[in-house]
């Protein structure tokens, strides 16, 4: 697995080669937004570490264009974020990015960051199931989403969140389990993560804007859909 690291701070940059290299993966590093960017169009990548504040073009604005772009739309995206900066946080999320870690973060926090997301991945592709939810479609060894025959791009943890929810259909599901599940480790950033990827899954699929019931201070239910 190849992951980019875009880091503009040496050290850390190198910590995180460091420890991705000792996890059996190899690394890149950009210093910069811009390059970063170039980066991702030009080679092939499993895995974007991204912090937010990079010169040449921020982190959000690398993950907006990474998303914008159809050959990278379902890159998965990590970023990194000072403890202080909810605001960047949650922009982060709303623009795509499948998960945050704040700094100052444990480098092995980092990595079972990574290694949940991709294991959550795997087990999508290793299965040949089909789901369906009214006109949607998911194709789980494919890792599509159709909805009335045109297809859906999906962030990896928007699609995890779909899936989750399809196969527990009719079940009330409270934030704290959908993070636990679906992010795959006991998740201590807040639940707002949820409540993100929720509000993009309704704006992709608008067959969900009505399916995806809010249960008030608990969670969420799919309902079914004729």
């Amino acid at each position: 697995m190849h992951i980019l690291v875009a880091e503009d701070d040496h050290d850390i940059a190198e910590l995180i080669s460091h420890y991705l290299k000792k996890a059996g993966w190899s690394a890149h590093i950009a210093a910069a937004g811009d390059e970063a960017l170039a980066y991702i169009r030009n080679h092939p990548v499993d895995v974007i570490i991204l912090d937010v504040m990079l010169p040449g073009m921020t982190g959000l604005e690398v993950c907006q264009a990474v998303r914008a772009d159809r050959a990278t739309a379902s890159l998965p995206i990590i970023m990194l974020t000072a403890r202080t900066e909810e605001t960047d946080r949650v922009k982060g999320l709303e623009l795509g990015a499948d998960d945050y870690v704040a700094k100052p973060f444990s480098p092995n926090e980092l990595i079972a960051r990574v290694r949940a997301l991709v294991r959550r991945l795997r087990r999508s592709e290793n299965t040949s199931s089909l789901l369906r939810l009214g006109s949607i479609e998911v194709d789980l060894a494919k890792h599509t989403v159709f909805d009335q025959g045109h297809e859906v791009k999906l962030t990896a943890k928007e699609f995890m969140l779909l899936q989750y929810l399809l196969e527990h259909r009719g079940r009330v599901l409270s934030r704290d389990r959908l993070l636990s599940d679906v992010w795959d480790y006991q998740y201590t950033g807040g639940t707002r993560t949820v409540d993100v990827h929720v509000r993009r899954l309704r704006e992709k699929l608008p067959t969900l804007v009505d399916a995806i019931i809010t249960v008030k201070q608990f969670g969420y239910k799919l309902a079914e859909v004729e």
